[in-house]
Protein backbone atom coordinates (compact mmCIF):
# COMPACT_ATOMS: atom_id res chain seq x y z
CA UNK A 1 0.00 0.00 0.00
CA UNK A 2 2.80 2.18 0.92
CA UNK A 3 4.56 1.95 -2.80
CA UNK A 4 1.47 4.29 -4.11
CA UNK A 5 2.89 7.01 -6.63
CA UNK A 6 -0.07 9.11 -7.59
CA UNK A 7 0.11 13.33 -7.96
CA UNK A 8 1.45 14.47 -5.20
CA UNK A 9 4.81 12.94 -6.52
CA UNK A 10 5.03 15.06 -9.47
CA UNK A 11 8.01 16.75 -10.44
CA UNK A 12 6.34 19.82 -11.65
CA UNK A 13 3.44 20.01 -9.16
CA UNK A 14 4.43 23.20 -7.10
CA UNK A 15 3.36 25.70 -4.42
CA UNK A 16 2.35 28.90 -3.54
CA UNK A 17 4.34 28.91 -0.21
CA UNK A 18 7.18 31.22 -0.85
CA UNK A 19 10.66 29.54 -1.54
CA UNK A 20 9.06 26.04 -1.18
CA UNK A 21 9.87 25.07 -5.31
CA UNK A 22 13.39 25.69 -4.76
CA UNK A 23 13.74 23.86 -0.80
CA UNK A 24 16.39 21.76 -0.88
CA UNK A 25 14.89 19.45 1.39
CA UNK A 26 10.86 20.20 2.15
CA UNK A 27 9.04 20.64 -1.58
CA UNK A 28 5.62 19.88 -1.85
CA UNK A 29 6.51 16.34 -2.82
CA UNK A 30 7.58 15.87 0.93
CA UNK A 31 5.54 16.97 3.76
CA UNK A 32 6.86 15.29 6.76
CA UNK A 33 5.46 15.29 9.83
CA UNK A 34 6.68 16.45 12.81
CA UNK A 35 5.41 18.52 16.62
CA UNK A 36 6.25 22.07 17.06
CA UNK A 37 5.41 24.74 19.02
CA UNK A 38 5.15 28.42 18.99
CA UNK A 39 4.00 30.15 21.92
CA UNK A 40 0.79 27.56 22.11
CA UNK A 41 1.07 24.23 23.16
CA UNK A 42 3.07 21.50 20.90
CA UNK A 43 0.84 20.21 18.26
CA UNK A 44 1.70 18.53 14.50
CA UNK A 45 3.21 20.36 11.69
CA UNK A 46 4.20 19.64 8.18
CA UNK A 47 7.02 21.10 6.71
CA UNK A 48 6.83 23.11 3.72
CA UNK A 49 9.64 25.13 2.41
CA UNK A 50 10.91 27.08 5.47
CA UNK A 51 7.44 27.35 6.69
CA UNK A 52 5.36 24.84 8.98
CA UNK A 53 1.35 23.87 8.10
CA UNK A 54 -0.44 23.99 11.78
CA UNK A 55 -2.38 20.55 11.36
CA UNK A 56 -4.66 21.67 14.47
CA UNK A 57 -5.48 24.94 12.81
CA UNK A 58 -6.09 23.09 9.76
CA UNK A 59 -8.50 20.85 11.21
CA UNK A 60 -10.51 23.77 12.68
CA UNK A 61 -10.30 25.24 9.07
CA UNK A 62 -13.65 23.40 7.59
CA UNK A 63 -11.30 22.10 4.61
CA UNK A 64 -10.87 18.74 5.25
CA UNK A 65 -13.33 15.87 5.38
CA UNK A 66 -13.17 12.22 5.85
CA UNK A 67 -10.02 10.49 6.39
CA UNK A 68 -7.91 13.56 5.63
CA UNK A 69 -10.06 15.50 8.48
CA UNK A 70 -8.98 12.02 10.89
CA UNK A 71 -5.40 12.76 10.04
CA UNK A 72 -5.33 15.81 11.11
CA UNK A 73 -7.76 15.52 14.50
CA UNK A 74 -5.46 12.80 15.20
CA UNK A 75 -2.59 14.59 14.75
CA UNK A 76 -3.39 18.11 16.98
CA UNK A 77 -1.98 16.90 19.99
CA UNK A 78 1.50 17.16 21.25
CA UNK A 79 2.42 13.87 19.47
CA UNK A 80 2.04 11.83 16.52
CA UNK A 81 1.49 9.02 18.04
CA UNK A 82 -2.64 9.01 17.56
CA UNK A 83 -1.93 9.66 13.70
CA UNK A 84 0.96 6.47 13.05
CA UNK A 85 -1.71 4.46 14.48
CA UNK A 86 -4.76 5.34 12.15
CA UNK A 87 -2.08 3.59 9.66
CA UNK A 88 -1.61 4.14 5.67
CA UNK A 89 -4.92 5.35 4.36
CA UNK A 90 -5.80 8.33 6.69
CA UNK A 91 -2.30 9.55 6.38
CA UNK A 92 -2.76 9.32 2.49
CA UNK A 93 -5.66 10.95 2.32
CA UNK A 94 -4.13 13.85 4.48
CA UNK A 95 -1.00 14.05 2.41
CA UNK A 96 -3.12 14.24 -0.94
CA UNK A 97 -5.69 17.05 0.78
CA UNK A 98 -2.87 19.44 1.90
CA UNK A 99 -1.19 18.76 -1.38
CA UNK A 100 -3.99 20.05 -3.03
CA UNK A 101 -4.33 22.94 -0.47
CA UNK A 102 -0.86 23.89 -0.29
CA UNK A 103 -0.48 24.01 -4.52
CA UNK A 104 -4.17 25.89 -5.09
CA UNK A 105 -3.84 29.86 -5.61
CA UNK A 106 -7.71 30.47 -4.82
CA UNK A 107 -6.95 28.51 -0.93
CA UNK A 108 -4.01 30.60 -0.07
CA UNK A 109 -5.30 33.15 1.39
CA UNK A 110 -7.15 31.14 4.47
CA UNK A 111 -4.38 28.59 4.49
CA UNK A 112 -1.68 30.86 4.72
CA UNK A 113 -3.20 31.37 8.47
CA UNK A 114 -2.27 28.37 9.38
CA UNK A 115 1.33 28.69 8.09
CA UNK A 116 4.07 29.84 10.47
CA UNK A 117 7.63 30.62 10.01
CA UNK A 118 10.25 27.21 10.82
CA UNK A 119 12.67 30.07 12.42
CA UNK A 120 9.74 30.95 14.86
CA UNK A 121 9.23 27.93 15.77
CA UNK A 122 10.52 25.14 18.06
CA UNK A 123 10.83 21.57 16.72
CA UNK A 124 9.89 18.27 19.59
CA UNK A 125 9.88 14.51 19.66
CA UNK A 126 7.26 13.47 16.76
CA UNK A 127 5.97 10.83 18.88
CA UNK A 128 6.63 9.31 22.66
CA UNK A 129 8.67 6.76 22.14
CA UNK A 130 7.34 3.37 24.01
CA UNK A 131 10.22 1.35 22.71
CA UNK A 132 13.46 1.78 20.99
CA UNK A 133 15.11 -1.08 19.33
CA UNK A 134 18.87 -1.08 16.97
CA UNK A 135 19.26 -3.26 14.49
CA UNK A 136 22.69 -4.06 12.81
CA UNK A 137 22.01 -4.26 9.43
CA UNK A 138 25.06 -2.30 7.82
CA UNK A 139 27.13 -5.34 7.00
CA UNK A 140 29.86 -3.42 6.27
CA UNK A 141 29.99 -1.64 9.69
CA UNK A 142 29.48 -4.89 11.14
CA UNK A 143 32.64 -6.56 9.97
CA UNK A 144 34.68 -3.51 10.30
CA UNK A 145 33.47 -2.87 13.75
CA UNK A 146 34.29 -6.99 14.44
CA UNK A 147 37.79 -6.41 12.96
CA UNK A 148 38.15 -4.32 16.08
CA UNK A 149 36.65 -6.20 18.81
CA UNK A 150 37.02 -9.95 16.93
CA UNK A 151 39.70 -9.62 14.73
CA UNK A 152 40.06 -13.64 14.45
CA UNK A 153 36.29 -13.53 13.95
CA UNK A 154 34.61 -10.28 12.42
CA UNK A 155 31.14 -11.35 11.44
CA UNK A 156 29.68 -13.90 13.42
CA UNK A 157 27.76 -16.89 11.39
CA UNK A 158 24.19 -15.74 12.38
CA UNK A 159 24.58 -12.47 11.04
CA UNK A 160 23.35 -14.07 7.88
CA UNK A 161 20.54 -15.44 8.91
CA UNK A 162 19.08 -13.30 11.90
CA UNK A 163 18.83 -8.91 12.02
CA UNK A 164 20.94 -8.87 14.88
CA UNK A 165 19.40 -6.03 17.03
CA UNK A 166 19.16 -5.29 20.88
CA UNK A 167 17.05 -3.14 22.95
CA UNK A 168 17.73 0.34 23.85
CA UNK A 169 16.82 2.88 26.07
CA UNK A 170 13.95 4.98 24.86
CA UNK A 171 14.08 7.41 27.43
CA UNK A 172 17.06 8.86 26.19
CA UNK A 173 15.81 9.20 22.34
CA UNK A 174 15.75 13.06 22.16
CA UNK A 175 15.51 15.49 18.80
CA UNK A 176 17.93 17.02 16.30
CA UNK A 177 20.01 19.83 18.76
CA UNK A 178 19.67 18.38 22.08
CA UNK A 179 23.63 18.45 23.39
CA UNK A 180 25.15 15.39 24.34
CA UNK A 181 26.82 15.73 27.85
CA UNK A 182 30.22 13.79 27.68
CA UNK A 183 29.35 10.38 29.25
CA UNK A 184 30.96 8.84 32.32
CA UNK A 185 31.58 4.99 32.55
CA UNK A 186 33.74 1.92 33.96
CA UNK A 187 37.02 2.24 31.12
CA UNK A 188 39.73 -0.65 31.62
CA UNK A 189 43.01 -0.15 29.26
CA UNK A 190 44.28 -3.34 27.77
CA UNK A 191 47.36 -3.16 30.21
CA UNK A 192 45.39 -1.96 33.29
CA UNK A 193 44.53 -4.46 35.93
CA UNK A 194 41.25 -3.05 37.05
CA UNK A 195 38.94 -0.82 35.33
CA UNK A 196 38.32 3.52 36.45
CA UNK A 197 35.25 4.86 36.56
CA UNK A 198 36.14 8.56 33.68
CA UNK A 199 34.45 10.35 31.09
CA UNK A 200 34.76 8.26 27.87
CA UNK A 201 38.15 9.25 25.84
CA UNK A 202 36.53 7.40 22.66
CA UNK A 203 33.05 9.09 22.09
CA UNK A 204 31.67 7.99 18.41
CA UNK A 205 28.74 8.67 16.60
CA UNK A 206 26.86 6.49 14.43
CA UNK A 207 25.14 7.02 11.27
CA UNK A 208 21.43 5.47 10.78
CA UNK A 209 18.22 6.19 10.17
CA UNK A 210 15.46 5.69 12.12
CA UNK A 211 11.95 3.45 11.52
CA UNK A 212 8.89 4.73 12.78
CA UNK A 213 6.12 2.25 13.40
CA UNK A 214 2.81 3.22 12.44
CA UNK A 215 0.07 0.20 13.17
CA UNK A 216 1.29 -2.55 15.16
CA UNK A 217 0.61 -6.28 16.04
CA UNK A 218 -0.99 -7.82 19.01
CA UNK A 219 0.80 -9.60 21.72
CA UNK A 220 1.08 -13.18 20.58
CA UNK A 221 0.70 -12.09 16.74
CA UNK A 222 3.16 -11.98 14.04
CA UNK A 223 4.05 -9.42 11.04
CA UNK A 224 4.17 -11.38 7.26
CA UNK A 225 6.62 -9.96 5.34
CA UNK A 226 4.26 -9.23 2.93
CA UNK A 227 2.33 -6.70 5.23
CA UNK A 228 5.54 -5.46 6.73
CA UNK A 229 5.89 -2.22 5.12
CA UNK A 230 2.31 -1.23 5.70
CA UNK A 231 3.54 -1.03 9.40
CA UNK A 232 6.12 1.36 8.62
CA UNK A 233 5.28 4.70 9.25
CA UNK A 234 8.05 6.46 8.00
CA UNK A 235 11.55 7.40 8.04
CA UNK A 236 14.00 9.90 9.41
CA UNK A 237 18.13 10.38 10.58
CA UNK A 238 19.28 8.63 13.94
CA UNK A 239 22.89 9.40 15.31
CA UNK A 240 23.30 6.36 18.05
CA UNK A 241 26.13 8.29 19.68
CA UNK A 242 28.13 5.74 21.04
CA UNK A 243 31.24 5.43 23.90
CA UNK A 244 33.71 2.85 22.80
CA UNK A 245 36.06 2.31 25.50
CA UNK A 246 32.82 1.61 28.00
CA UNK A 247 31.58 -0.30 25.43
CA UNK A 248 34.84 -2.28 24.49
CA UNK A 249 34.82 -3.37 28.64
CA UNK A 250 31.14 -3.93 28.84
CA UNK A 251 29.81 -5.63 25.71
CA UNK A 252 30.45 -8.94 26.81
CA UNK A 253 28.50 -11.15 27.43
CA UNK A 254 25.21 -9.20 27.09
CA UNK A 255 25.70 -6.91 24.57
CA UNK A 256 25.01 -2.92 24.28
CA UNK A 257 24.82 -1.18 27.85
CA UNK A 258 25.65 2.17 29.66
CA UNK A 259 27.98 2.72 26.28
CA UNK A 260 24.79 3.70 24.02
CA UNK A 261 22.09 4.83 26.49
CA UNK A 262 23.10 8.02 26.98
CA UNK A 263 21.41 9.84 24.05
CA UNK A 264 20.50 8.85 20.50
CA UNK A 265 19.21 11.59 18.40
CA UNK A 266 17.05 12.07 15.77
CA UNK A 267 15.80 14.28 13.06
CA UNK A 268 12.84 16.06 14.05
CA UNK A 269 10.44 15.57 10.81
CA UNK A 270 8.78 11.86 9.68
CA UNK A 271 9.35 11.60 6.03
CA UNK A 272 6.23 9.34 5.53
CA UNK A 273 6.27 6.47 3.59
CA UNK A 274 4.31 7.73 1.41
CA UNK A 275 6.30 10.21 0.41
CA UNK A 276 9.43 7.64 -0.17
CA UNK A 277 7.43 5.25 -2.55
CA UNK A 278 9.11 6.93 -5.68
CA UNK A 279 12.80 6.41 -3.76
CA UNK A 280 11.65 2.80 -3.50
CA UNK A 281 14.45 0.09 -5.37
CA UNK A 282 15.89 -3.39 -5.30
CA UNK A 283 17.47 -5.01 -2.40
CA UNK A 284 20.89 -5.90 -3.47
CA UNK A 285 21.84 -9.16 -3.86
CA UNK A 286 23.33 -11.28 -1.41
CA UNK A 287 26.57 -12.44 -2.29
CA UNK A 288 27.80 -15.37 -4.23
CA UNK A 289 27.83 -18.07 -1.72
CA UNK A 290 25.50 -16.30 0.91
CA UNK A 291 22.43 -18.16 2.50
CA UNK A 292 19.06 -17.15 1.02
CA UNK A 293 17.04 -15.82 4.01
CA UNK A 294 14.55 -17.84 5.28
CA UNK A 295 11.12 -18.33 4.46
CA UNK A 296 9.29 -15.74 6.96
CA UNK A 297 11.66 -13.29 5.91
CA UNK A 298 12.02 -13.27 2.54
CA UNK A 299 9.13 -11.47 -0.17
CA UNK A 300 10.16 -11.32 -3.57
CA UNK A 301 8.29 -7.86 -3.87
CA UNK A 302 10.32 -6.61 -0.72
CA UNK A 303 13.28 -7.70 -2.43
CA UNK A 304 11.91 -5.89 -5.46
CA UNK A 305 11.57 -2.80 -3.55
CA UNK A 306 12.33 -2.80 -0.14
CA UNK A 307 15.31 -0.55 -0.41
CA UNK A 308 15.24 3.27 -0.53
CA UNK A 309 17.74 4.96 -2.83
CA UNK A 310 18.81 7.37 -0.09
CA UNK A 311 21.96 9.18 0.07
CA UNK A 312 23.49 10.13 3.90
CA UNK A 313 26.14 11.90 4.98
CA UNK A 314 28.17 12.96 7.85
CA UNK A 315 30.14 16.88 8.61
CA UNK A 316 31.72 17.94 11.98
CA UNK A 317 32.70 21.33 12.83
CA UNK A 318 34.76 22.13 15.73
CA UNK A 319 34.53 24.66 18.25
CA UNK A 320 37.61 26.26 16.60
CA UNK A 321 35.86 25.96 12.71
CA UNK A 322 33.12 27.89 14.33
CA UNK A 323 35.01 30.35 15.53
CA UNK A 324 37.07 31.27 12.60
CA UNK A 325 33.68 31.00 10.35
CA UNK A 326 35.01 27.26 8.57
CA UNK A 327 32.46 25.28 6.96
CA UNK A 328 31.63 21.59 8.44
CA UNK A 329 34.09 19.36 6.90
CA UNK A 330 32.39 16.23 5.67
CA UNK A 331 33.47 12.93 7.09
CA UNK A 332 31.38 10.43 5.17
CA UNK A 333 29.32 10.36 2.45
CA UNK A 334 27.26 6.79 2.65
CA UNK A 335 23.47 5.16 1.02
CA UNK A 336 20.89 2.89 2.41
CA UNK A 337 21.33 0.75 -0.05
CA UNK A 338 24.10 -0.66 1.94
CA UNK A 339 21.80 -2.28 4.19
CA UNK A 340 21.89 -6.01 4.12
CA UNK A 341 18.42 -6.48 5.39
CA UNK A 342 15.54 -4.31 4.28
CA UNK A 343 13.16 -2.28 6.68
CA UNK A 344 10.66 -4.75 5.88
CA UNK A 345 12.82 -7.64 7.47
CA UNK A 346 13.39 -6.00 10.76
CA UNK A 347 9.71 -5.15 11.55
CA UNK A 348 8.77 -9.33 10.67
CA UNK A 349 11.92 -10.41 12.44
CA UNK A 350 10.95 -7.88 15.01
CA UNK A 351 7.35 -9.30 15.64
CA UNK A 352 8.45 -12.81 14.54
CA UNK A 353 8.44 -14.51 18.37
CA UNK A 354 4.76 -12.11 19.08
CA UNK A 355 6.44 -9.30 20.42
CA UNK A 356 3.83 -6.26 19.66
CA UNK A 357 5.23 -3.29 18.36
CA UNK A 358 3.42 0.13 18.80
CA UNK A 359 2.31 3.08 17.29
CA UNK A 360 5.53 5.09 17.84
CA UNK A 361 8.07 2.68 18.36
CA UNK A 362 11.19 3.27 16.82
CA UNK A 363 13.96 1.70 15.88
CA UNK A 364 17.38 2.29 14.28
CA UNK A 365 18.48 0.52 11.35
CA UNK A 366 22.51 0.56 12.25
CA UNK A 367 25.16 1.91 10.88
CA UNK A 368 25.08 2.49 7.41
CA UNK A 369 28.82 2.46 5.76
CA UNK A 370 29.16 1.80 2.36
CA UNK A 371 32.58 -0.48 1.39
CA UNK A 372 35.03 2.09 1.09
CA UNK A 373 36.69 4.14 3.88
CA UNK A 374 35.05 7.62 2.62
CA UNK A 375 31.73 6.33 3.37
CA UNK A 376 32.43 4.79 7.14
CA UNK A 377 29.73 5.58 9.15
CA UNK A 378 31.35 5.66 12.57
CA UNK A 379 35.18 7.28 13.57
CA UNK A 380 35.79 3.93 14.80
CA UNK A 381 35.81 3.17 11.47
CA UNK A 382 36.91 5.91 9.97
CA UNK A 383 40.56 6.11 12.22
CA UNK A 384 40.72 2.62 12.41
CA UNK A 385 40.18 2.46 16.18
CA UNK A 386 42.01 5.82 16.43
CA UNK A 387 45.29 4.61 14.69
CA UNK A 388 44.56 6.92 11.68
CA UNK A 389 43.50 10.07 13.53
CA UNK A 390 41.49 12.63 10.45
CA UNK A 391 42.87 16.08 10.54
CA UNK A 392 40.42 19.03 10.29
CA UNK A 393 40.86 22.32 8.31
CA UNK A 394 42.23 23.85 11.40
CA UNK A 395 45.04 21.16 11.70
CA UNK A 396 43.25 19.22 15.01
CA UNK A 397 43.40 15.93 14.57
CA UNK A 398 40.25 13.93 15.42
CA UNK A 399 40.24 10.40 16.68
CA UNK A 400 37.19 10.46 18.14
CA UNK A 401 34.56 13.18 19.12
CA UNK A 402 36.21 16.53 21.08
CA UNK A 403 34.18 18.35 23.90
CA UNK A 404 32.52 21.76 21.66
CA UNK A 405 32.54 19.46 17.92
CA UNK A 406 29.12 19.61 15.95
CA UNK A 407 27.87 16.36 14.32
CA UNK A 408 25.88 16.66 11.44
CA UNK A 409 23.92 14.08 9.92
CA UNK A 410 22.13 14.48 6.64
CA UNK A 411 19.87 12.43 4.11
CA UNK A 412 18.81 12.78 0.84
CA UNK A 413 16.21 10.80 -1.28
CA UNK A 414 16.79 10.70 -5.09
CA UNK A 415 15.56 9.21 -8.19
CA UNK A 416 15.56 9.88 -11.99
CA UNK A 417 12.04 11.74 -13.05
CA UNK A 418 11.48 12.67 -9.56
CA UNK A 419 11.96 15.73 -7.15
CA UNK A 420 14.94 14.60 -4.47
CA UNK A 421 13.40 15.46 -1.40
CA UNK A 422 15.43 15.83 2.35
CA UNK A 423 14.97 14.69 5.83
CA UNK A 424 16.26 17.84 7.94
CA UNK A 425 19.11 18.09 10.43
CA UNK A 426 20.49 15.22 12.77
CA UNK A 427 22.72 17.70 14.70
CA UNK A 428 24.50 17.55 18.19
CA UNK A 429 26.97 19.39 20.24
CA UNK A 430 29.55 17.64 22.69
CA UNK A 431 29.07 19.27 25.87
CA UNK A 432 32.07 18.42 28.74
CA UNK A 433 31.17 16.06 31.18
CA UNK A 434 29.55 16.72 34.59
CA UNK A 435 31.39 15.61 37.83
CA UNK A 436 32.47 12.63 38.48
Amino acid sequence: MNHIIDETHDPAHTSWVPGADDHAEFPIQNLPLGIFSNGADPRGGIAIGDQILDLAALAQSGLLEGSALEAAVAASGPTLNPLLALGPEPRRALRRAVSTLLSDPGEQDVVSHCVHPAAACTLHLPATVGDYTDFYVGIHHATNVGKVFRPDNPLLPNYKYVPIGYHGRASSVRVSGTPLVRPLGQLKAPDAETPVRAPTRRLDFELEMGVWIGTGNALGETIPIAGAADHVAGLSLLNDWSARDIQAWEYQPLGPFLAKNFLTTVSPWIVTAEALAPFRTAQPGRPEGDPAPLPYLLDADDQASGAFAITLEVSLSSEAMRAAGMAPVRLSRSAATHMYWTIAQMVTHHASNGCDLRPGDLLGTGTISAPARDGFGSLLELTRAGAEPITLPTGELRSFLEDGDELTLAGRAEATGYRSIGFGPCTGVVLPATSA
